[in-house]
């Protein structure tokens, strides 16, 4: 069974809401991490590529950048917290 770019984004953004304000993670980082979880017959760099356009289109994710970029969850607004 084949792994859409669906799947991964969601296990990324498992991971990065799981360690959200402890630690950052580069798009490389999270590529490895999924490559490692799904395997490399299932998960691949392209593969990873449009998970992380996929969050980032659906906003579940933004890039920040602090001498390089990262992926993480957005920033609560005053209101919500």
């Amino acid at each position: 069974m084949a792994v859409t770019p669906e799947q991964i984004a969601d296990a990324m953004f498992e991971m990065v809401k799981e360690y959200a304000g402890r630690k950052k993670f580069k798009a490389s980082d999270l590529t490895k991490a999924m490559i490692q979880k799904f395997g490399e017959e299932e998960c691949d760099k392209k593969l990873c590529k449009a998970a992380i356009r996929t969050m980032m289109d659906s906003g579940r994710c933004v890039y920040t950048y602090f001498g390089g970029s990262f992926i993480e969850m957005p920033p609560e607004e005053g209101a919500e917290k």
